[in-house]
């Protein structure tokens, strides 16, 4: 097995950056085969490696769950404000961070992975990748609101049109919908255009992976299909 410095394999590993895991060696928080690591060592995927006592998952051995992200947890790594954040509410062996945001008062299904590669692809918004969502707002939801949002709105706040959308009345003050953009806070600025205000956000659908019968806070790795589809798609 082809081995490298210990501080580009964590980074590789979605750890930390280099430099930071040059910082945690000579705190002596990495351990390898479990003795204290050395600075610019060697090694490899056949290597036993924790950070902070706990086990690093190797380069090729690649994370990804669906996450029910509950209202209130914020997407961040490091926010000195945020009451809860998504390292501190998802306790896996693996570090995992979020392949693609939701706002902190929506909630419903998060992406989390180890996989750079993966993570960035999801995080392109001119990608395309479809998100479905269930929505509630304070007024009836007309057959105008609907043809004007599937129809694309103009957001005055960042002078952008959105794109056409598939948009869904499932009751009187409720519609499922599904963007292919990752403006931040799209359906909450659109909803705002036509004189309406959001009261209810839970995302369903990420690409092809569904929310299904998770609870908020639980999470699930993905099947070997799920997984193997998700990639094919978003083209990783």
């Amino acid at each position: 097995m082809e081995k490298e410095r210990l501080n580009k394999y964590l980074a590789s590993c979605g750890i930390c950056s280099r430099r930071e895991a040059d910082r945690l060696i000579e705190k002596g928080r990495v351990l390898v085969n479990g003795e204290k690591a050395a600075m610019g060592m060697q090694v490899s995927d056949d290597d036993e490696i924790t950070v902070n006592g706990r086990p690093v998952c190797g380069k090729n051995n690649k994370v990804v769950l669906a996450y029910y992200k509950p209202s209130g947890v914020t997407c961040t790594e490091k926010d000195r404000f945020a009451e809860k954040t998504i390292a501190s509410q998802v306790k896996y062996p693996v570090r995992v961070t979020y392949a693609g945001r939701l706002d902190k008062d929506s909630e419903g299904l998060l992406l989390l992975s180890n996989d750079g590669d993966l993570i960035h692809a999801m995080m392109q918004g001119s990608a395309g990748h479809e998100k479905e969502y269930t929505v509630r707002v304070n007024r009836e939801v007309t057959d105008e609101f609907v043809e004007k949002m599937q129809a694309g709105i103009y957001l005055s706040e960042l002078d952008i049109t959105t794109k056409p959308c598939k948009i869904r009345k499932t009751g009187r003050t409720t519609f499922q919908i599904i963007l292919t953009q990752g403006v931040n806070r799209q359906i909450k600025r659109m909803v705002k255009e036509l004189g309406y205000h959001v009261l209810f956000i839970k995302r369903v659908r990420v690409v092809n992976i569904q929310l299904g019968s998770l609870k908020p806070g639980q999470y699930r790795p993905l099947s070997a299909e799920e997984r193997g589809e998700l990639y094919r798609i978003v083209g990783v």
